[in-house]
């Protein structure tokens, strides 16, 4: 427990933005309205799902656990990362990064588990729709997101009580924006073995198994879409889950490339970006994509916006 014991001394340089001292200003300023996009869009959604009784289906019950895991996320890295550009020092004290690195995973690996779910919810919407009550029940919804939380802060934890182990220097500058379990990894100052087996297992766990279960699931989907004679009915099946193909397809591209790629191939600049684009990025288009190509929740949000607006009929 040496990192543990040496928490007070420990500091983190966090010089991931750090490379453009001229466009810092820039930097808070696109970072603080991400924050805020992300919020409002986030929070809305899970408004709009939660006062229309329409929308109390499986579908919707797992897109507010897909909210409330950006919401989770973000707030656990953009704050700091602003506090981070406005400071001198560029500093993190040892018990922030490992609060930061522990929330951001636990949101990561539950939402790659509630993607999956998602994906397997839609199987069998348009694969076995005469069964979907009964398969995906309200008990059934429960129990896969009590699951997925559930799985995916143990996996954090896990992680958390393996990186309090090692022992980190005084000083570690760490080319990154954020605290996240590879960059870690690369500046302690112990053998970091048993760290990397138990985060190579849970990359094939979370990432490649459930992105295998998701692939399948729209093999499936696709086969039965494409076996629909109405183009009518083919176009409003696929619309049901091309939203989630999509964030699906950003989502994984991008924590694929961060946790797997790595040993393969890794360049800071590039590894930066692929954290962005599932840290900050997908947060800020989950609403947008689901929202735009949802007409069942752009016709509540017009109902929610004419109420707010328009609270007495004159």
């Amino acid at each position: 427990m040496e990192g543990h014991n040496q928490s007070m001394t420990i500091l983190f340089y966090m010089i991931g933005l750090s490379n453009y001292p001229e466009l810092q200003s820039l930097f808070f300023i696109i970072f603080f309205f991400i924050y805020l996009i992300a919020m409002l869009g986030n929070t809305v959604i899970t408004i709009i799902i939660i006062t229309n009784s329409r929308l109390h289906t499986p579908m919707y019950f797992f897109l507010i656990n897909l909210s409330i895991l950006d919401i989770c996320s973000i707030t656990a890295i953009i704050p700091k990362v602003l506090q981070i550009i406005q400071s001198k020092e560029k500093t993190m004290s040892f018990s922030e990064c490992m609060t930061q690195m522990c929330v951001f995973s636990s949101a990561l690996g539950t939402e790659l588990l509630l993607l999956t779910v998602m994906a397997y919810d839609r199987y069998v919407a348009i694969c076995h729709p005469l069964h979907y009550t009964t398969i995906i029940s309200r008990r059934t919804c429960i129990l896969l997101a009590f699951t997925v939380w559930l799985l995916g802060f143990s996996n954090s934890v896990m992680h958390l009580g393996l990186l309090l182990r090692l022992k980190f220097c005084p000083h570690n500058v760490i080319d990154h924006f954020f605290c996240e379990v590879p960059p870690l990894l690369k500046v302690a100052c112990s053998d970091t073995y048993v760290n990397h087996v138990t985060l190579t297992i849970s990359d094939i766990t979370f990432g490649i198994v459930c992105f295998v279960l998701t692939v399948i699931s729209y093999t499936y989907i696709i086969s039965t879409i494409l076996k629909i004679r109405s183009a009518e009915k083919k176009k409003k099946a696929f619309s049901t889950c091309a939203s989630h193909l999509t964030v699906v397809t950003l989502y994984f591209g991008g924590v694929i490339y961060t946790y797997i790629l790595p040993a393969y191939f890794n360049d800071p600049e590039t590894d930066k970006v692929m954290s962005a684009v599932y840290a900050i990025a997908s947060p800020v288009l989950n609403p947008l994509i689901y929202s735009l190509r949802n007409k069942e929740v752009i016709k509540s949000l017009k109902k929610l916006l004419e109420k707010d607006l328009c609270p007495y009929n004159l």
